[in-house]
């Protein structure tokens, strides 16, 4: 059985944040901005924040995965105090890449801790919810096999 999500209400409010600063395009696929949820994940600011995401782009690409399709470097303007406004660097991320951000996250931080748990439960009740459906194709399979054997065996009679 999966276990149930922690009761933790900063494992909740984590999540829940990470969410809510979700984008979704006009195509309707979903992303995140990098500079908002750093303050999700905990961090307080950018510079201790960019090197978790150049670990998550560097685990993508361990795994062959193409980091650009999940990472993307961007300029955007941004709020710098009495409403002055200035450009910066952000990314767009996919959700593979808040992911694998919060698995490269400091641990000792309890956002970083609280989506590592979630993520982790997570796929461990894809896994579960993967093994049913196999099981199902599977027992599906034998009935077929069970059904034509019979009719075989009818027809050779």
């Amino acid at each position: 059985m999966v276990q149930d999500l922690p009761e933790d209400p900063r494992y909740k409010s984590t999540m829940q944040r990470l969410e809510a600063a979700r984008h979704t395009s006009e195509s309707g696929s979903e992303y995140w901005f990098a500079r908002e949820i750093r303050d999700v994940y905990g961090y307080e600011t950018w510079a201790y924040f960019t090197p978790v995401i150049d670990r998550a782009v560097a685990s993508m690409t361990s795994n062959g995965t193409d980091p650009s399709h999940h990472v993307v470097r961007t300029q955007r303007m941004m709020a710098v105090g009495n409403g002055a406004r200035r450009s910066g660097e952000d990314f767009f991320l996919s959700r593979a890449a808040c992911y694998l951000i919060a698995m490269n996250g400091d641990p000792s931080k309890p956002e970083i801790a609280a989506a590592q748990a979630y993520f982790a439960i997570q796929t461990r009740s894809r896994e579960i919810e993967q093994q049913s459906i196999e099981d199902e194709k599977r027992l599906d399979m034998r009935e077929k096999v069970k059904v034509s054997f019979k009719t075989v065996s009818g027809v050779a009679n």
